[in-house]
């Protein structure tokens, strides 16, 4: 869930995608180098594909009734969609070289746990996971398990949505771990 005007809001994952693609749209505009704007034209052609047509028309209502987005409306039968405020905020809150755990201010004794088995053949995609979930400050459990005391499943299916791996990871909430003590020491907990 996102804390937003001091109420939660609960997003779907169209409603995510879709606050994703518009700043993917915003990012384009700040892309020097020709490679990586085709890189982003074409990732963002093939998601907005993707989505059902009647889910996307439902998604937008709601992103349009929670003041996220705003729509309007042309001539043409064409409809713009732009991020509002609040929308940009999320939408930047997941931006991939940014994006972290938030600490709470108590923990809720429950662990996170990130699995996943990824082919060889989207390499790129599991090393960049990996190397995403070092910085978010997981622990590597195993080879392909990363585990850690907070919730993290939002930054979790950003990183699984922009690398497309969805069907290979898993996020797991666990209440007891047979090396507690020692991961208690590695994440400072009491």
């Amino acid at each position: 869930m996102v804390k937003l005007r001091s109420h939660k809001l609960k997003l779907g994952q169209t409603q995510r995608k879709i606050l994703l693609l518009l700043a993917a749209g915003l990012g384009l505009s700040f892309s020097y180098s020709p490679s990586h704007y085709w890189k982003l034209t074409r990732a963002v052609a093939k998601e907005w594909k993707e989505i059902n047509r009647r889910v996307l028309r439902g998604a937008i209502k709601r992103l349009y009734d929670s003041k996220l987005i705003d729509e309007k409306y042309h001539g043409d039968g064409t409809v713009s969609l732009t991020l509002l405020s609040d929308g940009k905020k999320i939408a930047l809150r997941y931006s991939l070289d940014n994006i972290e755990i938030n600490k709470p201010t108590r923990w809720d004794q429950k662990w996170r746990m990130i699995i996943f088995d990824i082919p060889e053949k989207q390499k790129k995609a599991r090393d960049a996971l990996r190397g995403h979930l070092k910085r978010m400050g997981c622990y590597e459990f195993q080879k392909s398990a990363f585990i850690h005391p907070f919730e993290c499943q939002q930054q979790i299916d950003f990183l699984i949505e922009f690398y497309q791996i969805r069907k290979y990871v898993r996020y797991l909430t666990i209440e007891a771990v047979d090396n507690e003590l020692e991961l208690k020491n590695i994440f400072h907990l009491s």
